[in-house]
């Protein structure tokens, strides 16, 4: 799988060319408050809110495309299994984003022993609400509602503190590149 290792200057300017739709949002910028109704299902099926999903210092958000058919979303999803002790030392707890089932989502979790959070978006309402839909996909699509691959530091008080957005869903932030942005905060 191709990395796309971003600086931090890069990776808060990051913007796709594509042109937006306009049912979505503008993308929430660093430094902007996370929807107030932040409310996903887990992969149980369970309603979590941002503080129920927040370590001490915030969450790293993964928005992905699709845990069941993007293998792209799929290397990445599992390779953050290793980011997730080095995140806990800082104070941040690690969680996914798609449009996806919980039933897709515990499926994979349970298969890939993937012990992070991951949330549900079923209709896109907060991937719309972050601005991430990504919108070369049109309704009927079987990939419509999917989110940019992106990135997102949250602080525990719901700011966010920096972002990456990737133009190329093939190309995704390394490891140490998603550590380096929590330890430049």
């Amino acid at each position: 799988m191709k990395r796309l290792a971003l600086s931090l200057a890069a990776a808060a300017l990051a913007v796709t060319a594509a042109p937006i739709a306009a049912k979505m949002m503008a993308e929430i910028s660093q430094g902007a408050s996370i929807p107030a109704k932040f409310a996903l299902k887990d992969s149980s099926g369970k309603v979590r809110n941002y503080k129920s999903i927040s370590g001490r210092n915030g969450t790293v958000l993964v928005f992905t495309r699709s845990a069941k058919w993007c293998p792209y979303c799929q290397a990445q999803l599992k390779d953050l299994k290793g980011a997730q002790g080095e995140l806990a030392k800082r104070g941040y707890t690690l969680a996914s984003v798609s449009y996806d089932p919980p039933t897709v989502l515990s499926g994979f979790s349970k298969a890939q022993g993937i012990g992070y959070t991951m949330l549900s978006d079923q209709g896109s309402k907060m991937i719309d609400a972050f601005g991430l839909r990504d919108p070369q996909y049109a309704p009927g699509s079987f990939a419509y509602g999917v989110a940019k691959a992106s990135i997102v530091v949250v602080d525990a008080k719901g700011m966010v503190r920096a972002k990456m957005v990737s133009s190329d869903y093939k190309l995704r932030p390394t490891t140490a590149t998603i550590l380096a942005a929590v330890d430049g905060i």
